[in-house]
């Protein structure tokens, strides 16, 4: 598909789930389920006097999931390489969020990673690193030793989306935590920037997927959203006739199996 799908090969097995329709010719590893559970670690920054807005949280961890794979160190030849493409191919884009403050968060940032912040984390900013994804149970102590619980944010009423931007709208039907809603976020970052490369779309570029803005639904828009997903189990309606792509949940924590926790469209 030229230069933005090799920039993005290591995730040519998640555009063979997710846009299969266009990435016809990506030959996808088998998984036999035996390997290691990888996953890419987010770090959250709560700082206990000065937390973050949960939407600058939210949009944060999304820039930073998909910004981690758009890296350069994160295409062929690039030292994150390998790991990144065999967690793309281990056919769950599992992501952890735990969070972190003062002593900790500053150990974390000499983690392989990158970390993107929205606004100004001293004053209800949101800061995250995403990490270099790699087995669970291998994770560096720095990572292990932060705890996953503890990151609900109250509410924070945003206003309505960048009508220039591409947004991230989160299901109004089901609670979520905020360190689970940061793991969606961040996959539906990159099934975006996904579907924009092997689709050959150009409007919004795949960059552009890391200003990507976060909101809740309108549950009117999310159930007409929903139906169209139900018609076309591929996606491929949904993508073409509405910029839309959906993220469809494992089931592993907070929600039963196959809910769609969110969805990113290419424009409001």
């Amino acid at each position: 598909m030229g230069d933005v799908t090799e920039r993005l090969a290591a995730l040519a097995p998640l555009a063979a789930r997710v846009c299969p329709w266009a990435a016809s010719d990506v030959d996808v590893p088998p998984d036999d389920g035996t390997g290691p559970v990888r996953a890419m670690p987010l770090v959250l920054r709560i700082e206990r006097s000065t937390p973050p807005a949960a939407t600058a949280l939210l949009e944060a961890a999304a820039a930073a999931a998909v910004g981690l794979c758009l890296d350069e160190r994160a295409a062929p030849d690039g030292p994150w390489y390998d790991a990144v493409a065999a967690w793309a191919g281990a056919g769950r884009i599992r992501k952890l969020a735990r969070r972190a403050r003062t002593a900790h968060w500053r150990a974390v940032q000499d983690v392989d990673g990158l970390t993107v912040a929205v606004g100004d984390p001293e004053a209800g900013g949101g800061e995250v690193r995403a990490l270099v994804p790699g087995p669970v149970d291998e994770v560096p102590h720095e990572v292990h030793r932060l705890q996953i619980g503890g990151t609900d944010l109250p509410d924070d009423r945003p206003g309505p989306p960048d009508p220039d931007r591409p947004v991230i709208w989160l299901n109004p039907t089901v609670e979520q935590s905020t360190g689970k809603a940061a793991a969606q976020v961040g996959h539906a970052s990159m099934i975006l920037a996904t579907v924009l490369a092997w689709t050959g779309a150009d409007d919004p570029t795949v960059d552009a997927v890391t200003t990507a803005t976060v909101r809740p639904a309108d549950t009117a828009d999310w159930e007409r959203w929903c139906a169209v997903l139900d018609r076309d189990a591929s996606g491929r309606t949904a993508w073409e006739e509405h910029g839309l792509a959906p993220v469809r949940d494992a089931g592993f924590t907070e929600v039963a199996p196959g809910t769609v926790t969110c969805i990113a469209a290419r424009r409001p």
